[in-house]
């Protein structure tokens, strides 16, 4: 039997995240915006109810292609706050709006978002070696270094703890336990 970080339990959306995706190195553009739509969606919710909602998130933001998104105006506000298969906040749907507008403004000074992402913790995964969850911070001086200059840029919903889980699902802070399985693999 694996053993695997506790966080995921036995719901098999959870460990099917857990197990081939959370952690892993990302330098897609789309896959980072997408990311950071969902990750200030969860401000105040569970990851798992983001995740059940993902499917309906990635229909309603056009699959996050981010120049679609940059482009939404309000008759897109008004679909998606009418989504049932979205987090219906009209404070997140006009963060995610925005973001994508900042989020341009990133990748034409950087070339990429990857670029400027990996940028905090420069270039390479940061690897931790916890021991048990308990010991896995909310956030670090990198998170915190992310979300002021994010926040610099105009993005919303990007506090450090926001940014700590976005480093940790893109794959820049390995955060598996030690004795995870997947703590070597990524």
């Amino acid at each position: 039997m694996k053993v695997r970080c506790e966080w995921p339990g036995d719901d098999p959306l959870y460990v099917s995240y857990h197990d081939k995706e959370w952690g892993v190195p990302v330098y897609d553009d789309q896959k980072l915006f997408e990311f950071l739509v969902l990750e200030g969606a969860q401000a105040g919710l569970s990851w798992i109810t983001i995740l059940k909602r993902r499917d309906g998130y990635r229909r309603a933001f056009d699959d996050f292609k981010v120049e679609r998104v940059a482009n939404y105006g309000d008759r897109d506000v008004k679909r998606l706050l009418a989504d049932e298969g979205i987090i219906r906040n009209r404070q997140k749907i006009h963060a995610a709006i925005s973001n994508a507008r900042a989020f341009i403004g990133v990748q034409k000074e950087f070339g990429t978002f990857a670029d400027y992402n990996w940028g905090f913790v420069n270039g390479k995964t940061k690897k931790n070696a916890w021991k048990t969850i308990s010991e896995v911070p909310a956030f670090d001086s990198d998170s915190e270094a992310m979300s002021k200059d994010l926040r610099k840029r105009g993005f919303k919903f990007v506090g450090p703890t926001i940014a700590y889980a976005h480093l940790q699902a893109a794959g820049m802070i390995n955060d598996h336990v030690v004795s995870c399985f997947r703590y070597n693999e990524v």
